[in-house]
């Protein structure tokens, strides 16, 4: 049986910090049913190439179901409502004052469903003088210390490329969402849940400040790829590629005696320019060519195996194409195949949560309104004659 199996979600979420929690709740075994608005839905749909059913809504939205709901009108409205006392949660990330606007504030709905888990995932939180300021992934990086940090040094700030101010704060709220759910079942009651993206990125910077930022006392220094200090950092590998490189690090002498093996260039142990850890930051440059020299005369995956048998960290710079390619991920079944209306198959990458007792398959994100007729006869006992009617009238998609 699933982790989550009976736990239930109401989710109006668009484009990517609420659907990633979802997403990740459904892949546990959730049912998830996406309220969307008739006509476009989610913007996520057309964002980016994919027309309707982009790249970009099917790595987000899988395995939900999607119900085209307008809740501009009274009806939609009331239709919801009704079906809210089914479910465990509800979740919305839309702009800020949206859903006020449309009077599904969280002392609204526990009113009608006391237990039910409200949960808001903002740019700047409900509170303070950001509060309403609308954010995407790229305003909470900047707005967190990321895109600060990010960069060669001595260059301008750099977007980091993973979108952690979206998926990172749906992460942590899909975390919030479980605890809640334990504490409810202890005590009986809901909650209302919130998350600033811009506080959520703000977890994935400690490390950096750690190092770097002396208690807050000072901003954290841009080191482009060589922070920990030769020979740490990017290697050019053999091939013309913009990718052909290869990252190593050294934290421990057994990894510095590893590599220096491992490149057989064991008499670099005991040369006196880096045979401390201090000498070796002194000769940094020196250093790093020595390794260069290595590095450019194999390949990035062969650079990877050597070092990585001989117990050196490191990793070939596998590109976003090679990793729907990638051996090791392909043979941990991480590459999914799933049906898609143009393409005929798609690929998803999977999730990395992996549970011996719960186990749920990967399936394709749904068509705008596609479980519309089959929630709301389930959900509220609606007749087709009453779901034509409804249609007619531009409630439902």
């Amino acid at each position: 049986m699933p982790a989550l199996d009976g736990i239930r979600i109401l989710d109006m979420t668009q484009y990517e910090a609420g659907p990633s929690c979802t997403q990740a709740l459904a892949w546990l075994g959730a049912d998830v049913v996406k309220i969307e608005p008739p006509g476009g839905g989610d913007p996520g749909r057309s964002l980016a190439v994919g027309g309707s059913y982009s790249a970009y809504f099917c790595n987000w939205n899988a395995n939900k179901r999607s119900v085209a709901l307008d809740l501009t009108k009274p009806e939609g409205r009331d239709m919801l409502l009704g079906m809210l006392p089914r479910y465990d949660i509800f979740i919305e990330n839309y702009g800020p004052g949206i859903v006020e606007r449309f009077e599904l504030d969280y002392d609204t709905l526990s009113a009608l469903h006391p237990k039910i888990i409200y949960v808001q995932l903002k740019g700047f939180g409900s509170s303070g003088p950001y509060a309403n300021y609308k954010s995407y992934d790229m305003v909470a990086q900047a707005a967190s210390g990321a895109f600060s940090s990010t960069g060669e040094m001595g260059g301008i700030p750099i977007l980091p490329g993973p979108t952690i101010g979206d998926s990172g704060t749906g992460v942590q709220a899909g975390m919030a969402i479980l605890a809640a759910y334990v504490q409810r079942l202890r005590t009986g009651r809901g909650q209302r849940i919130e998350l600033s993206m811009q506080e959520a990125v703000t977890y994935f910077m400690r490390t950096r400040i750690a190092f770097a930022g002396d208690w807050g006392e000072q901003a954290v220094p841009r080191l482009g790829n060589m922070m920990g200090g030769a020979p740490t950092g990017l290697y050019r590998c053999a091939g013309s590629g913009p990718n052909d490189y290869a990252y190593l690090i050294t934290v421990t002498h057994r990894h510095w005696d590893a590599l220096c093996l491992a490149i057989d260039r064991p008499e670099l142990v005991v040369d006196p320019r880096f045979d401390t850890g201090e000498n070796r930051a002194t000769h940094g440059e020196a250093l790093c060519e020595e390794i260069a020299t290595w590095t450019r005369k194999h390949d990035k995956y062969d650079v990877m195996r050597r070092l990585g048998e001989a117990g050196v960290p490191c990793s070939a710079i596998i590109d976003t194409r090679d990793l729907y390619r990638d051996p090791h991920l392909l043979e941990r079944g991480f590459v999914k195949t799933v049906e898609h209306p143009e393409r005929g198959e798609a690929r998803l990458l999977g999730f990395p949560t992996r549970m011996s007792e719960s186990h749920v398959e990967i399936e394709r994100a749904p068509y705008l309104g596609e479980h519309t007729d089959e929630v709301l006869r389930d959900e509220l006992g609606l007749t087709d004659d009453e779901l034509k009617a409804l249609r007619e009238n531009g409630i439902l998609g």
